[in-house]
């Protein structure tokens, strides 16, 4: 049970990160806004570790714990969110959140080939369930969601990079839980974010991409929407992931954790009083079905 809630709480948190860190990525951009919010989660992480382990930094971790997190930093942080922010301009968030909701198939394959985990048969019921409702509530959203015209076929480039990114998403987290062991979950994830800043400061020395952060850096409205994006994401909810994964299969972990679409949806009602139609609301609810079976 341990496992499913931190799964659903790692999905919450995420449903508030996408709206904070969409609101700073409109101001300078997601390339810059992906780099100062693992820089905010690294500040936020060195805290709580100086203060509940007396440790700011994961200096007690071992050598298999390095190398693996920081394989699924790098996985994950910059290989699967690359691929998903260049997925949204290629096909529109709607069909690039719709790939996303294969990443719990990908996940148990992954983890069935790597770590020979086996879902029952209640469990299986329980993602499908799950995946079909995201799916169907991610469908029912506004056609402005989508950046191709009704009957235009969407590109295969944008496919394979909205693949990519459910790609990154699995593999990271089966990685994470190779690496994490009985290790701090806290400390993992200063690990895998650590490794992910590395990953994105390499890239923009190549890009010449860092008069945009230091652009970017100057927008105060943008840093505040980075650093609650950053406390809810890779803080928290990467945190939670990782117990989530260690305490339970992780094809049921990264099933309940893809339901940050339809988590979404009563957020957008309250706070951008958008509609929702009957579809996104039937979504919802055969998704919420199949979570119940999972943690039963």
């Amino acid at each position: 049970m341990t496992g499913q809630l931190a799964a659903l709480g790692a999905a919450g948190l995420w449903a508030f990160t996408a709206l904070a860190i969409e609101q700073a990525a409109r101001r300078i951009g997601s390339l810059t806004v992906n780099l100062i919010r693992l820089v905010f989660a690294f500040c936020f992480l060195s805290l709580v570790g100086w203060i509940a382990r007396g440790l700011p930094l994961p200096v007690d971790a071992t050598r298999h714990a390095w190398i693996w997190l920081s394989i699924s930093g790098l996985v994950g942080f910059v290989f699967g969110d690359l691929c998903l922010y260049r997925a949204y301009l290629v096909i529109g968030p709607r069909l690039s959140t719709l790939m996303m909701s294969l990443v719990p198939l990908l996940t148990t394959i992954i983890g069935w080939l790597a770590l020979g985990e086996m879902l029952t048969g209640r469990d299986l019921i329980g993602m499908i369930l799950t995946v079909t409702g995201i799916a169907w509530a991610v469908l029912d959203r506004s056609k402005s969601w989508s950046s191709a015209s009704p009957g235009t076929r969407p590109p295969l480039s944008g496919l394979a990079l909205g693949f990519g990114g459910a790609l990154g998403q699995a593999g990271g987290l089966i990685l994470s839980k190779i690496g994490i062991g009985g290790y701090n979950a806290f400390a993992a994830t200063q690990i895998r974010v650590l490794a992910g800043i590395t990953g994105y400061s390499l890239m923009f020395f190549l890009l010449r991409w860092w008069p945009n952060v230091r652009t970017g850096v100057r927008d105060r409205g943008a840093l505040g929407f980075a650093a609650l994006g950053a406390f809810c994401g890779p803080f928290l909810a990467v945190s939670l992931s990782l117990i989530a994964i260690r305490s339970t299969l992780s094809g049921v972990a990264a099933s309940i954790m893809a339901l940050t679409p339809v988590l979404i949806i009563p957020l957008v009602v309250l706070l951008r009083r958008e509609r929702v139609g009957i579809g996104g609301v039937l979504g919802a609810l055969v998704a919420v079905t199949g979570v119940v079976l999972l943690f039963l």
